[in-house]
C-alpha cells in the first residue's frame, strides 16, 4: 500500500494519498491539486477516487478541479447535498484499490453529511489499519458542532457524541486516527499539535472523550465556542458546487501608488510583521504570508471584499493569491506596483506601528488599555489581569468601545494576530495602538524569570 499525508501549515489541514494496485484515492484535497498529480505519478498510480470526509467550511477544496483532470469519481456523504457529479456515501459502502479496502461509516455531528473512511490494507490484514475523521475526531479534539443554519449546536453535539461512542470508539485502540486538521484549525479549540494519532490514545487523553454523559458532552462542547467566521458558509456552498480550477483566473496587474490612492479596495499588507510596524501604508490591513495567513485573511477580511495587494515581490504576489483563493477569496483587482517602495518613492505618507515588549509593558502597565486577542480557550487558560479579552475574530466586525485616542497595547500568543489586530484598530480610527512583541508567551516567560530571580 502507498501512503501519504499532505500538510498545509497555512490552514493547519492535512489531506492524504492512498494507493495500491495501480490505483489512487485523495481524501479532503486541497484548491491546488498538483502536488497530488506529482505523488501519485511519481508513484506509477492513477487518480481514480476522491473521498470528502464532508463540505469543509474552512477551505476551498479541489475535488471538481482533480476530477475534470483525472477522470476520478467523487464521493461525499448522502446528506451534503452535493450538487456536482458524485457518488453518495452512506454506512458501509465500500471501494477497493488493489490490496486497499475503504469503507464509510455516516458520523453526522461537525456537519449534518460528516463520514469517516475505514482502511484496511488487506496484503498485511483484514483488520482495519487506520481511519480517516475529517473534521469529526481530531488529535485532542473533536469537530465544533456549529455550522449547520438547520441544526442547533446542541442537536449537532449530540449527534457527534453518538457517532463518536457508537462508532468510533468501538474500533480497536491500535486504529490510527489521521484527520483533516491540526492545531491552529478554527474547526475546533482544543487540537494538540501531532499529526495523527491512535483510537487507544484518544480514547484516554482526548479531553471531549472524557464526559461521563451525553447530556455533559452537549454542554461542554457547545459552552464558550470560539467565533465563527462569516466565510465559512459561504466555502461550504462553494465546496457543494464545485469550484472552478484555478488556471481560470485572469492575470493580475501592478496599479501604480498614483492609482491605488484613490481607490477604494482594502490594501492587503502580506509582508512580514516588523516590515509593517516599521512602515505601511495608511488604513492598509497587515496579515503576514509567515503565519496562518489564510485562515486570517478569511476571518477578518470574508471572501467578497475587494483587495489590492502589498507584497515584497511579484513571487509574493503570486503566493498570496494561491494562499488566499484556498479560502475562496478571489475577488483581488491587482497588487501595488514596485510595493511599498513605490509607494514611498511616489512621495507618499507612510505610517509606522509602535512597538512594545513585555518588561516595558509591565513596568507601564497603568498607561495602557491592555486588549488581549486569543480566543475564549486561551484566555482561560492564563491572562494579564487588567487586560480585556477581545478575540481577533470579533475585532473585525466590531471595535472596542473606547475613545479614539485611549492609549492601546495589544496582544496575543506571540505577536501575529496583534499585528492583525493593531492594523484592524488603526484603520478603524483609533491614534495610539501600540503591538507587544511576544504576546503573551513572551509576557509569562517574563513572569517565571523574575518568579525564579525573587
Amino acid at each position: 500500500m502507498e501512503f501519504e499525508q499532505f500538510y498545509l501549515g497555512c490552514l493547519a489541514h492535512a489531506s492524504y494519498l492512498l494507493g495500491s494496485g495501480g490505483e489512487a484515492a485523495i481524501i479532503d484535497p486541497r484548491r491546488d491539486v498538483d502536488l497530488y498529480l506529482k505523488a501519485a505519478a511519481d508513484r506509477g498510480l492513477k487518480i481514480r477516487h476522491i473521498f470528502e470526509t464532508h463540505l469543509h467550511a474552512d477551505f476551498v477544496s479541489g475535488h471538481r478541479e482533480l476530477a475534470e483532470r483525472t477522470g476520478a469519481t467523487i464521493y461525499i456523504g448522502a446528506a451534503a447535498g452535493a450538487k456536482f457529479p458524485h457518488v453518495p456515501l452512506t454506512d458501509g459502502f465500500e471501494v477497493r484499490l488493489g490490496k486497499v479496502q475503504i469503507r464509510a461509516i455516516e458520523t453526522p455531528g461537525h456537519t449534518q453529511e460528516s463520514v469517516c473512511l475505514i482502511v484496511s490494507d488487506t496484503e498485511r490484514s483484514a483488520e482495519p489499519w487506520a481511519v480517516f475523521t475529517g473534521d469529526t475526531l481530531f488529535v485532542g479534539d473533536v469537530g465544533r458542532p456549529d455550522l449547520s443554519r438547520d441544526h442547533s449546536p446542541q442537536e449537532l453535539a449530540g449527534m457527534l457524541y453518538d457517532s463518536v461512542h457508537q462508532k468510533l470508539m468501538k474500533l480497536s485502540d491500535s486504529v490510527l486516527v489521521y484527520p483533516a486538521h491540526g492545531a491552529g484549525s478554527l474547526c475546533g479549540k482544543n487540537m494538540r499539535a501531532e499529526l495523527f494519532s491512535t483510537i487507544g490514545t484518544e480514547r484516554l487523553t482526548n479531553y471531549a472523550l472524557q464526559f461521563k454523559t451525553r447530556d455533559e458532552f452537549i454542554a461542554q462542547l457547545t459552552a464558550n465556542l470560539p467565533q465563527r467566521p462569516e466565510y465559512f458558509f459561504a466555502d461550504v456552498e462553494l465546496n457543494r458546487s464545485g469550484a472552478e480550477a484555478l488556471d481560470h483566473s485572469a492575470p493580475l496587474h501592478a496599479i501604480p501608488a498614483s492609482e491605488v490612492r484613490g481607490r477604494k479596495e482594502l490594501l492587503l499588507d502580506t509582508r512580514p510583521c516588523e516590515d509593517f510596524a516599521a512602515g505601511h501604508v495608511p488604513g492598509s490591513v497587515s496579515i503576514s504570508l509567515s503565519g496562518q495567513f489564510a485562515s486570517w485573511a478569511g476571518a477578518v477580511l470574508g471572501t467578497a471584499t475587494p483587495i489590492i495587494l502589498i507584497c515584497e515581490s511579484r513571487e509574493k504576489v503570486e503566493e498570496s493569491r494561491m494562499r488566499l483563493a484556498r479560502v475562496g477569496i478571489e475577488n483581488i483587482a491587482g497588487y501595488l506596483a514596485d510595493g511599498i517602495m513605490g509607494w514611498f518613492a511616489a512621495g507618499y505618507e507612510l505610517k509606522s506601528l509602535r512597538q512594545i515588549d513585555a518588561g516595558h509593558l509591565r513596568d507601564h502597565m497603568d498607561e495602557y488599555t491592555i486588549i488581549d486577542v486569543r480566543n475564549a480557550g486561551e484566555w482561560d487558560n492564563g491572562h494579564i489581569e487588567t487586560a480585556m479579552s477581545f478575540p481577533l475574530g470579533e475585532l473585525a466586525r466590531k471595535q472596542p468601545n473606547l475613545p479614539a485616542n485611549a492609549h492601546i497595547a495589544v496582544h496575543c500568543k506571540s505577536g501575529y494576530r496583534s499585528t492583525i489586530a493593531s492594523s484592524l484598530l488603526l484603520r478603524a480610527g483609533f491614534t495610539d495602538v501600540t503591538n507587544v512583541i511576544g504576546g503573551y508567551d513572551a509576557w509569562t516567560a517574563l513572569s517565571k524569570r523574575e518568579a525564579m530571580s525573587a
